[in-house]
Parts: C-alpha cells; sequence; structure tokens
C-alpha cells in the first residue's frame, strides 16, 4: 500500500445515507463558520464603524466573490478528477491532478492579487458604491487583495482533500482561520494594547492573516499526517502544471468558474440595483446579504458532498448508486435549509439588529426582503445538489447555459418588467422567481439523462480505457479526454 493511501475514504461502499451525511455536515460545518465569521466581523465594523463602513464591506465582498470564482471553478474540476482517481484506486493520478491545480492556483492568485489592486476602484465604481462608503471599501478590498495568493490555495487544498474523502481536515483548519480572525479583528480595528488603530483595514488584515496562518498550519499537517495528496521526492514534479492535466481543468474548470461567475456578475448587477435605492436600502441589503449566506452553506455543502461521492462513484463504475446519492442529497437538503428558513424568520428582529443596531427603519427595510426572498434558497439548493451531480461526470456547459438564461433573462428581466408596478419589490420577489427556473432548467436535463454519457475526467493509460470500455456497458465508460 502507497503511504497515505489508507487514509483515503471509500465512498463507493456501504449505506449511502449515512457516508453521506457524515461527508456532508464536516463540509457544512467549515461553511457556516466560514459564514459565521463574516457575519460576526460584519458585526464589528457596523457597531464600531458605523453603516458606511458596513455598507462598504458589502460592496467589497461581492467583488471578492468575482475574484474568487475562477478559483472556484478550477478547484472543484481538481476535486472531481481526485474523486475519480481515488474511486478507481489511482492515487498517483490523484497526486498528478492536486500538484497540477495547485502549481496553477499559486500562479494565478499572483495575477489576480496585483490587478485586483490596481483595478480595485474601477471595480467599486462599477458597482456604483455610494460616495459615503467609496474610501473605506477600497481600503477593505486592497488589503483583502494582498493576502488573496493564500487565499486561493487554502481553498483549492481543501477543495482536494474532500476530493480524497476527508472533510474532517477543511474543518480543522476552518477553526484555525476563523479564530485568528475573531481574535484580530477588534484588535486590528480599535488598536488595543500596542497596536495601532487601523480601522475597516485591520478588519481586512485580520481577514488576510487569518488566511495565511491557516494555508501554512495547513501544508504542516498534510506532511505531518502524511495525507493522502502529500507530494514528496519525484512527485514534487507534479506542481509543475501537466499539459495533460490542465487541458482537463481549463476544459472542466473554465465552465465551473463561469457558473461562478456568472452567479456572481448577477449579485454585482443586483447590488448596483440596490444602490440605486438608496443608502438605508444598500445598508439593509448588506445586513440581508449576511443572513442569507447561511441560507446558502446547506446547498453549497451539500452538493460538494453529493459531487465528490458521486465522482468516487462513478469512477469505480458504480452507477447503480448516483441515483440514490442524489435522493439523499435532496431530502437532507430540504431538511436543513428549509429549517434555516423558518428560524430566521421567526427571530429576524435580533438577528437583524445585530447588524443594524437600532436602525429601525434599516431593520424593517431587511425584514421585507427576508420575507420576500428566503424560501427560494430551497430551490436554489435544490438546483445545486443536480449540478452537482452532473458535475462529478464531467458534465458543466449545461448547467452554466441554465444559470446564465435564468439569473439575467429571467431574473433581471422579472426585475425590469416588474419594477415599474412592484418598485424595490421586483428586487426580492426575482430571487424565487430565478430559483424556480433554475430548479425546473436543471431537473429536465437531470432527469432526461444525456449527462450520464458524459467523458471521465480523469486521464488513464490508454490501454487500460480500451480494456474498460471493452469490459463495461456503462455509456460513460473511461476514456482519455479529448485534448
Amino acid at each position: 500500500m502507497v503511504a497515505g493511501e489508507h487514509r483515503a475514504r471509500d465512498l463507493t461502499q456501504g449505506p449511502i445515507a449515512s457516508a453521506l451525511l457524515l461527508f456532508a455536515v464536516p463540509t457544512l460545518a467549515s461553511n457556516i463558520l466560514q459564514s459565521l465569521n463574516g457575519s460576526i466581523n460584519a458585526i464589528w465594523v457596523g457597531r464600531f464603524l458605523g453603516a458606511q463602513a458596513l455598507a462598504a464591506t458589502a460592496n467589497a465582498n461581492i467583488t471578492m466573490f468575482l475574484m474568487f470564482s475562477i478559483v472556484f471553478g478550477f478547484g472543484m474540476a481538481s476535486t472531481v478528477m481526485i474523486a475519480q482517481a481515488v474511486g478507481r484506486g489511482d492515487l498517483d493520478a490523484a497526486r498528478r491532478a492536486f500538484g497540477s491545480a495547485v502549481g496553477f492556483c499559486t500562479l494565478l492568485g499572483l495575477v489576480v492579487a496585483t490587478a485586483g489592486w490596481i483595478g480595485a476602484p474601477a471595480l467599486l465604481r462599477l458597482l456604483a458604491t455610494p460616495a459615503e462608503a467609496f474610501d473605506l471599501a477600497l481600503v477593505y478590498l486592497r488589503v483583502i487583495f494582498v493576502a488573496m495568493p493564500a487565499s486561493l490555495l487554502s481553498v483549492m487544498m481543501m477543495m482536494g482533500l474532500r476530493g480524497t474523502g476527508d472533510a474532517r481536515t477543511p474543518l480543522i483548519f476552518m477553526f484555525v482561520s476563523v479564530g485568528v480572525d475573531l481574535v484580530l479583528n477588534p484588535v486590528l480595528i480599535l488598536g488595543l494594547g500596542p497596536i495601532p488603530a487601523m480601522g475597516i483595514g485591520g478588519s481586512a488584515a485580520a481577514t488576510a492573516a487569518a488566511g495565511v496562518v491557516s494555508l501554512i498550519g495547513l501544508v504542516l499537517y498534510t506532511y505531518a499526517k502524511d495525507l493522502p495528496l502529500r507530494l514528496r521526492g519525484r512527485e514534487l514534479a507534479y506542481l509543475r502544471p501537466a499539459p495533460d492535466q490542465m487541458r482537463v481543468l481549463f476544459g472542466k474548470g473554465l465552465p465551473m468558474g463561469l457558473q461562478m461567475i456568472v452567479m456572481s456578475a448577477s449579485g454585482l448587477v443586483m447590488i448596483g440595483l440596490v444602490n440605486r435605492e438608496g443608502f438605508l436600502v444598500t445598508a439593509a441589503y448588506g445586513a440581508a446579504q449576511q443572513i442569507w449566506t447561511y441560507l446558502q452553506m446547506p446547498a453549497m455543502a451539500m452538493g460538494a458532498a453529493v459531487s465528490a461521492m458521486a465522482a468516487q462513484n462513478i469512477g469505480a463504475g458504480r452507477w447503480d448508486r448516483i441515483s440514490r446519492i442524489t435522493g439523499y442529497g435532496m431530502g437532507y437538503l430540504l431538511l436543513i435549509t428549509g429549517t434555516m428558513v423558518a428560524v430566521i424568520l421567526l427571530f429576524h428582529a435580533p438577528l437583524l439588529a445585530l447588524f443594524l443596531g437600532r436602525n429601525d427603519a434599516a431593520i424593517a427595510a431587511a425584514w421585507h426582503m427576508q420575507l420576500l426572498a428566503s424560501w427560494s434558497f430551497v430551490l436554489f439548493g435544490g438546483t445545486m445538489i443536480l449540478f452537482g451531480v452532473m458535475r462529478a461526470n464531467g458534465v458543466v456547459v449545461r448547467p452554466l447555459l441554465i444559470l446564465i438564461f435564468t439569473l439575467f433573462a429571467v431574473r433581471l428581466g422579472f426585475y425590469h418588467l416588474g419594477y415599474p408596478h412592484l418598485g424595490a419589490d421586483a428586487l426580492w420577489l426575482s430571487f424565487p422567481v430565478g430559483s424556480a427556473s433554475s430548479f425546473l432548467l436543471a431537473g429536465l436535463v437531470y432527469l432526461q439523462g444525456g449527462w450520464r454519457k458524459a467523458k471521465l475526467l480523469v486521464p488513464v493509460d490508454e490501454e487500460e480505457c480500451r480494456e474498460s470500455i471493452n469490459a463495461e456497458s456503462e455509456p460513460a465508460g473511461r476514456i482519455v479526454p479529448a485534448g
């Protein structure tokens, strides 16, 4: 047995329901921790620095999501490649995929950090960021960009580990990141002890420092515990992106990244439309966004878990388990997200007051937004489950087209048609309209079944491909991805 191989978790055997839940819960906990961290940071900013600073972080955060999108795409592609390799018992192929993804991500992070620092003012102007919040948002955004390479590498490594079936290690280092951020935020914002007060720049610096500490710890832990994706000796050459790996990463990762960018672009347009409603609505939307982030977490976590589990089973040729993986994912998603929606609506007043203090007008505006839009995240979650299963077999273009159509043609189209009659309510109602359309179209594509005929992502030996195709009747036999 290869060193570290025993630590790769086999998701192709045993009960599906318990395995999926045990794999998804740490991922969900990681996402909730990340969201909780952002929310607490927003509380520090809103309480210590005021509503202008909170509006600034809302504008900066949507921009950061745009910057992370392309890396998420490559990360998702590498996760599927790693999971398929683990499913078919080829740990070396998993390490090759991981090495190429990490090497490429390092270079990309440096480029994004530089471009982001230079282009931050233009991005904020594009968002129509309110004048009261512009300077604060610029400081916040530029400090975050400094730590961009470390942040992107952390994301890539955590996604790769989940491809091996390890959701525990990413959770450990999410705790580390959140802990460092929570401790440093008030210290750097207020300037406690010998530390000078840095204001909103201190909040960004705390987040940046947390990302660097978490990355260093994750790398050290990977080698100390001899985790499956650690690279040693000749394997270090895998960090030089290989042409065959990059063809797959670009061929599948770019459409996946574009899915994130489409969602980001829709969010950018949305916040631009919100900004035009005035400062009070912008501040209320910033608070509502913090709460909505939690509603998205089960969808993203369960979608990632379903995708990794399905990819391992596809790599192992266990197509008999795929439909049940989808069904259990949907059931868990409905239970978790539905419960969260009920709790958030029931306790909306104290939750919104955490971000908006005693600003009753902003709280009322944010509550109205939540009442109209919060339930749509159940439908959003269902769409992410279906996309995750299709992504596990390398199908990424159809989900991209669905998102483009529903987020722009349907969602923004509804806003423009409805605004003269509904006013700002057209903004909030566009959420359920767009989510329902996405879920319906994703369901039709999934049930149609053509996605099962796609090619597997993991490059394998050509002779093994021929033997596999001859031996298996499944339409998605192992074949070399087209260059």
